[in-house]
C-alpha cells in the first residue's frame, strides 16, 4: 500500500493559490467511501483541533465514534466560553488570538465541512512588527512568491542596511532556502534557534523582528527551540509557500464560528460527543480491543472501543499513558514521558472605555517591550467585540506574553503588559478598564534542540492506537494548528486502513526549497552529493499502516522507527 504524492496544477483542484502545493493522496487500493457492515467503534480522546479532525474524518467513513473531552466545551486551546462583564453584558472569552494562515490547507478543509465558502473568516490586511527602537516592518503589499517576497521585504525594511547585509553568513542562511522534512532535522535539530540566528549574523533589530517573533509563536524562547523548527516555520510561512504571510481570523468567537457547527456536524454523522468527561485510562477490553475508563464528574463509566485516538496535550497524554500500563512498548512509553511542555504564556483581555486610534492594526507583533509579544484589537475583526465597542464607545484589546520565566509573578506580568500597551498605544494612557480577564497556561508542546528523536509519530507500536496533536511528529512541512489538523487526518487514515477503508487526502506547502539555484548552493555548502530536486517521501505517515484485517489486529511488539539521524 502506497501513498501517492503529486502536485496538482489545476486551480480548481488546489486548496489555495500556490501552484506548487502538494497533495498526499490516500492509498488508492483501499475501499472508497464509507465502511460497510457493522461499524468499528473508535474512541477519540481530546476535543481540540486534532481530536475533532480525527473524529470527523472517521465518522465520515462510517465509523462509530465516541469523542471524549474533559472540559465542558470543544476546542482545546482554541476554545471559547461565556463570561459576564461588570457592565452586565455577556462576552465570549478565549485563550487568545489565533491566525488562520492561508497555507493551513488541512485545517481549512475541516472548516469547509461546516462553511464551504469559509465565509466565517475575514482577512487581516497587515501584520506589522514594531521594535522599541522605532523600527517597524510590515508584510502588506509584498510579493507572495519566494524568493521575491524575501527580497522585497529586505529592500524596503528599515531594519536592513546594505552594510548589514554584507555581514550575513550566507552559508548558514542558505539552510532557510533548502528545507525539507525530515532532513532539516538531521541538519539543524542539534542547534537551538538562538545559536542558529547568531550564526546567520543578521543585524540585531532584524534578528528580533524577523526571527524571534516567529520563534516565540511556538511559545518558546529561541534558546529553548530547535533551529530546525525555526527553519521549518520560515519555509511554511515565507520562503517555501506563495500563499503569503498575511492571514484570516474568524469574524465570530470560536464557539460560534467553529466548535458549535462542528459539534452539530459530528452529531449528524452519528458520532457521540462527550464533553465534560475525563478519560482516566485506556486498558485491555473484553468485548472489544480496549476499554476506555471515563468519568463525567458524577459517574465513572467504561466504554468499549476497537481502536483509540489519543489527541490530548503533552501532560494529558503523559497522564493517560502513565495510568494505562499496557499501552505501547517500553521504549515508546519512555519517549512519551520525556516530552516537555513550553513555558507558560499569559493572555490579558481588557475592555477599555475609549477607542484606539483609527489607524491601529488588528494585530501588532512587538519586540523590546518587556514581556509584551503582541497586541490584538478584537473590535477590528470580531463581530461580538465590535458590537460591544459600538455600544459603549470603548474597545477590546488583548495582550500576549509568551515564554514566561518559571518564577514570573502573574500579577506583575499583567501590570507590565498594561504598562507596555500604554507605551505602544499612548492613547490608552488615561483609559479606564471596564473589565478584564486573564488566562495563564503552560500546555503547549516544546520542541527543544535535540528533541526530534523523542517526538512520537502518529502510529504507535499498537496498530489500533494512534496519536494526534501538534506535539506529534508529522513528516510534512506543517506547524501549530495545521500540524494538529494534519495529524488528525493522518491518525484517522491509519485506523481506516485497518478496516480496508480509503482515508482522506492531505495537503502541504511544497516539501522542499522552491529555488533550484539556492537549493544547489545549500547542498554544496553542506558538502552533500545529491540531486537538488527536493526529496519527497512516499508515505504520508512515518511508517505504513499494518496489513488490514476485517477485525482489529493484535498488538505488534516492534517499536516504530527512530527519528532519522538519532
Amino acid at each position: 500500500m502506497t501513498h501517492t504524492l503529486r502536485r496538482v496544477p489545476r486551480a480548481a483542484d488546489r486548496p489555495g493559490r500556490d501552484r506548487r502545493a502538494v497533495r498526499i493522496s490516500a492509498p488508492a487500493d483501499l475501499q472508497p467511501g464509507r465502511h460497510t457492515g457493522p461499524p468499528p467503534r473508535i474512541a477519540v480522546v481530546g476535543g481540540g483541533i486534532a481530536g475533532v479532525t480525527a473524529a470527523v474524518a472517521l465518522a465520515e467513513r462510517g465509523m462509530a465514534v465516541d469523542l471524549f473531552e474533559q472540559r465542558p466545551h470543544l476546542g482545546g486551546r482554541l476554545a471559547g466560553w461565556p463570561t459576564e462583564l461588570r457592565d452586565g453584558s455577556t462576552a465570549t472569552m478565549s485563550r487568545g488570538f489565533h491566525a488562520f494562515f492561508r497555507q493551513y490547507y488541512n485545517l481549512r478543509a475541516l472548516l469547509r465541512r461546516i462553511d464551504p465558502g469559509l465565509d466565517v473568516l475575514t482577512p487581516v490586511p497587515d501584520y506589522p512588527l514594531l521594535h522599541d527602537t522605532g523600527h517597524t516592518d510590515t508584510f502588506a503589499g509584498l510579493p507572495t512568491t519566494p524568493p521575491w517576497n524575501a527580497a522585497a521585504f529586505v529592500m524596503r525594511s528599515s531594519t536592513f542596511r546594505a552594510a548589514d547585509l554584507r555581514t550575513i553568513d550566507r552559508r548558514a542562511a542558505l539552510h532557510l532556502f533548502d528545507v525539507d522534512v525530515p532532513r532539516i532535522y538531521r541538519r539543524l535539530d542539534h542547534l537551538d534557534a538562538r545559536t542558529f540566528l547568531e550564526r546567520i549574523r543578521f543585524p540585531p533589530s532584524a534578528h528580533h523582528l524577523a526571527f524571534e517573533v516567529f520563534s516565540r509563536s511556538f511559545f518558546a524562547d529561541p534558546a529553548d527551540l530547535s533551529a530546525a523548527e525555526l527553519a521549518l516555520m520560515f519555509h511554511i510561512y515565507f520562503l517555501g509557500s506563495s500563499e503569503g504571510l498575511l492571514f484570516d481570523v474568524p469574524r465570530q468567537p470560536f464557539p460560534a464560528a467553529v466548535w458549535n457547527p462542528l459539534h452539530d456536524h459530528l452529531h449528524r454523522l452519528g458520532a457521540t460527543v462527550r464533553t465534560g468527561t475525563a478519560v482516566a485510562a485506556v486498558v485491555p477490553g473484553q468485548q472489544r480491543r480496549f476499554t476506555v475508563m471515563a468519568d463525567d464528574g458524577t459517574t465513572a463509566a467504561e466504554h468499549a472501543a476497537d481502536a483509540v485516538v489519543l489527541a490530548a496535550d503533552t501532560k494529558g497524554l503523559q497522564r493517560i499513558v502513565s495510568t494505562s500500563p499496557t499501552l505501547g512498548g517500553q521504549d515508546w512509553r519512555r519517549r512519551i514521558a520525556r516530552l516537555r511542555s513550553a513555558p507558560s504564556f499569559l493572555v490579558s483581555r481588557l475592555w477599555l472605555d475609549r477607542p484606539l486610534n483609527a489607524d491601529r492594526p488588528a494585530f501588532l507583533g512587538t519586540g523590546g517591550f518587556g514581556p509584551l509579544d503582541n497586541i490584538s484589537v478584537l473590535d477590528r475583526y470580531e463581530d461580538e467585540a465590535r458590537a460591544w465597542a459600538r455600544r459603549t464607545g470603548g474597545c477590546v484589546v488583548e495582550l500576549h506574553a509568551y515564554a514566561l520565566p518559571d518564577d514570573a509573578d502573574p500579577q506583575r506580568v499583567r501590570a507590565r503588559l498594561a504598562q507596555e500597551m500604554r507605551r505602544v498605544y499612548p492613547e490608552t494612557a488615561n483609559a479606564a478598564v471596564i473589565d478584564e480577564r486573564h488566562e495563564l497556561h503552560a500546555d503547549c508542546p516544546l520542541f527543544p534542540s535535540g528533541g526530534f528523536g523523542d517526538r512520537p509519530t502518529v502510529t504507535t507500536p499498537d496498530p489500533c492506537l494512534v496519536l494526534a496533536g501538534d506535539l506529534v511528529r508529522v513528516d510534512l512541512p506543517v506547524a501549530l494548528m495545521e500540524r494538529a489538523a494534519t495529524s488528525g487526518f493522518q491518525a484517522a487514515n491509519a485506523l481506516l486502513a485497518q478496516w480496508g477503508v480509503r482515508g482522506h487526502d492531505v495537503w502541504s506547502v511544497p516539501r522542499g526549497g522552491r529555488t533550484t539555484l539556492l537549493r544547489a548552493m545549500s547542498a554544496m555548502s553542506a558538502g552533500r552529493r545529491r540531486p537538488v530536486k527536493p526529496r519527497t517521501p512516499d508515505t504520508a505517515t512515518p511508517s505504513a499502516p499494518p496489513a488490514r484485517t476485517s477485525t482489529p489486529v493484535a498488538p505488534v511488539a516492534a517499536e516504530p522507527p527512530s527519528a532519522p539521524g538519532r
